[in-house]
């Protein structure tokens, strides 16, 4: 069926997820939207929930243009704020439920809201670092009375406070230009900075996603994707609402639990992370998968190997294995795979109809296919991209170089518009005149049974080029000398892709978002516990 015909699907459309969210209540209004651990809403059931939080926002004086911080758990509620907010023209900001301190001061601090909203426990670490919130007047807590509630200012309520008895809809004008999200970015190497992402991106989003997934009113998609990631907000929720469709919300994601959920919901698709889909893939049998091998008919996720999606293709029976397309918060999707279209190994979809996605050199001279190098995008319809950075002007010009998105990573199409990524180009290493992609190097080490988790980073060197150092986070329980792995590399990796340095660690350095901070390794260079290749006197032949 072709995308473009698609219920909720208009190529070009300009839209608001107030706007979907009434038509899918209206159109869908008996059908599941959300389960959560047992409970299952319908739309219309939803709808009533929604408006009752808009009518009690709004009574605490939050208006069109205003920010509300949450940090939420997934459940059910979850979606239902951020419906709420968006519905009086707010500006929803989920904040990731592992920051604290600093990161949390940052991140609330700079969004600058009235109102926060947050689990008890994280409602804690609020009043912790209250003083450095200057805007912020109410506090909402979900669960018990925080401890230390009593040294916060402002306004407190318990979220059954929250909620107005009035169920009518608030319905405030607001268009499809403007701002329905801030996501803030990992921070890897720098203050994280909010995108600001305006109505009609997300929606559009959820269209792309559609186009990739294939989803209809009859799928049921699994998600423990956490609701504070853009993600699950706009490729599973909002997508599916386009079409009627059912979203299961898993608390936190379990390799044990993953089967059973499956099995006791009866989802039919499921999206994932890469790191999730590698240890499922891993897992030992249990009598959940046997009894539902087949059953699950597609899974989505990003990065997705070959070789894994091959495990879940012939050990699991899922017919579609997807890892869809390249994108990032600021850009959406910008190459895609549409639903049914063959995929080229190591590719990440084709060019789209949204975007002009080009590769370029450092001058930003164009480069032919086949050639790496750095992938810039501009939109062609309006609204569906990022509007910029909150409050950065600055930086989002540093960015927007001769009026292109300059991504900073590297990649490259083929001859027939494929696309393959390649790498960060600030992980990009040279080395004996070769260029090497630590993602490639990163991917071959993560099929070694002892490995759990690695970083593939540049080292300085004395000569003019970097040296390749790995970083690896054995498994439980595995024994494993760097002599045997470099051995191993040599064998399974080019010549001049096999690392000098190597050095194993309990834990490898990751911001809150779970990303490593590969600029800490490369500052830190060759350490006390780090083995040299050199000093060892291994040698490997160019073959």
């Amino acid at each position: 069926m072709d995308s473009s015909k698609r219920p909720g699907w208009s190529c070009g459309q300009q839209d608001t997820i107030n706007d979907a969210f009434r038509r899918a209540v209206r159109d869908f209004g008996s059908r599941l939207f959300l389960e959560h651990a047992g409970t299952r809403t319908t739309y219309a059931e939803a709808h009533g929930q929604v408006c009752r939080l808009a009518n009690g926002l709004k009574a605490l004086g939050v208006k069109k243009g205003d920010t509300v911080v949450t940090l939420l758990d997934n459940h059910a509620e979850a979606v239902f704020i951020w419906l709420a907010i968006n519905t009086l023209g707010g500006i929803s900001v989920p904040v990731n439920t592992a920051y604290k301190g600093e990161f949390l001061r940052h991140q609330a601090g700079d969004a600058a809201p009235a109102l926060i909203i947050a689990e008890s426990d994280y409602a804690e670490r609020v009043v912790q670092v209250a003083a450095g919130l200057p805007t912020l007047r109410t506090l909402v807590y979900r669960g018990e009375r925080p401890e230390g509630l009593a040294s916060f200012g402002g306004q407190s309520l318990r979220w059954a406070e929250l909620a107005s008895p009035d169920g009518s809809d608030p319905v405030v004008p607001v268009k499809p230009g403007d701002l329905a999200m801030l996501i803030y970015t990992g921070g890897t190497t720098g203050l994280s900075k909010g995108c600001m992402v305006s109505h009609n991106y997300a929606c559009n989003l959820a269209r792309q996603m559609l186009a990739l997934t294939g989803r209809t009113k009859d799928t049921l998609t699994w998600t423990p994707m956490p609701l504070f990631h853009f993600n699950a907000v706009a490729s599973t929720v909002l997508c599916n609402m386009l079409v009627g469709a059912g979203v299961a919300i898993y608390s936190r994601f379990s390799v044990s639990n993953f089967w059973p959920e499956l099995e006791r919901v009866q989802a039919t698709d499921c999206q994932l992370l890469g790191t999730m889909l590698t240890l499922i893939a891993r897992a030992d049998d249990n009598d959940a998968m046997l009894r539902y091998r087949g059953k699950l008919q597609a899974v989505w996720g990003a990065p997705f190997p070959e070789a894994v999606m091959e495990i879940w293709r012939e050990r699991f029976g899922v017919r579609h294995t997807v890892s869809g397309g390249f994108g990032l918060t600021e850009c959406a999707v910008v190459t895609h795979l549409p639903f049914g279209t063959p995929a080229r190994p190591g590719s990440s979809g084709l060019r789209c109809e949204w975007f002009d996605v080009r590769i370029v050199d450092d001058d930003d001279n164009e480069l032919p296919d086949g050639t790496p190098g750095e992938i810039i995008v501009r939109p062609r319809q309006p609204h569906v991209m990022f509007e910029g950075y909150w409050k950065r002007p600055e930086d989002t010009l540093k960015l927007m170089r001769n009026q292109w998105f300059h991504t900073g990573d590297i990649g490259k199409f083929d001859e027939a518009g494929y696309f393959y990524f390649v790498d960060r180009k600030k992980d990009y290493l040279r080395r004996k005149g070769e260029n090497i992609s630590s993602m490639e190097v990163e991917t071959a080490l993560r099929t070694h049974p002892a490995v759990e988790d690695v970083a593939a980073h540049a080292v300085l060197s004395d000569l003019s080029e970097d040296e390749l150092k790995l970083t690896i986070k054995l498994r439980p329980g595995a024994a494993l000398d760097e002599a045997t792995l470099f051995l191993w590399c040599a064998e399974q990796l080019p010549y001049f892709a096999v690392p000098r340095y190597i050095e194993f660690r309990p834990e490898l350095p990751k911001n809150p978002v779970g990303r490593v901070l590969k600029h800490q390794l490369r500052d830190e260079g060759v350490t006390a516990g780090t083995w040299d290749q050199e000093r060892a006197g291994l040698k490997i032949h160019k073959r």
